[in-house]
């Protein structure tokens, strides 16, 4: 449906109103359709579509504290753990940027790639540890969630001289309470 011209002093108005021709409107629809439906396939508005001809894997991710196995493919350039959120699959995370280690996983089979990982070293690496946020999947994978102190002390254990730190909960509470 076209809207009306309003007249603007001193501008002459156009003797025959444009419009887009049908086949254009009817093109335009269908692309809308398809891009609504890939939204609703993949159950989330922010998903990103991988590049044309980007390989995926299969991605299996053992989630040991809640005692669930997720099964999901995952694009070769793209991140395992925004996939899995875009197709709804809710795993650990906290920082997203590959500097804590939330997302932290043991690689039972496969590879993943990771040159953003700053959470973990090269040495845990080398072990198989892998963060989710910033992993993309280089074959299928599979995965298991790791115990996020568990890894932290693995990571920076040695530089504390009397084992973990113990959590002061009396101390959070006040910091809860100043917020």
């Amino acid at each position: 449906m076209a809207l009306p011209l309003l007249p603007i002093p001193g501008i002459p108005l156009p003797k025959q109103q444009q419009s887009f021709p049908s086949t254009i409107r009817r093109r335009a629809t269908t692309v809308t359709a398809e891009l609504q439906t890939a939204v609703a396939r993949t159950g989330g508005i922010d998903y990103q579509f991988p590049s044309v001809g980007a390989p995926t894997h299969k991605v299996t991710v053992h989630d040991r504290q809640r005692g669930i196995v997720h099964e999901f493919v995952v694009p070769e350039d793209q991140y395992i753990l925004h996939t899995a959120e875009a197709q709804n699959i809710t795993l650990p995370f906290a920082c997203r940027h590959g500097c804590c280690t939330s997302c932290a996983v043991r690689i039972k089979n496969g590879q993943i790639r990771q040159p953003e990982a700053l959470g973990i070293s090269a040495e845990l690496k080398d072990q198989g540890y892998a963060l989710l946020c910033v992993g993309f999947p280089t074959s299928d994978v599979e995965v298991e969630t790791q115990d996020e102190d568990e890894v932290y002390w693995l990571q920076f254990g040695r530089y504390f001289a009397r084992g973990p730190v113990e959590r002061d909960d009396y101390a959070l509470e006040l910091a809860m309470a100043d917020e």
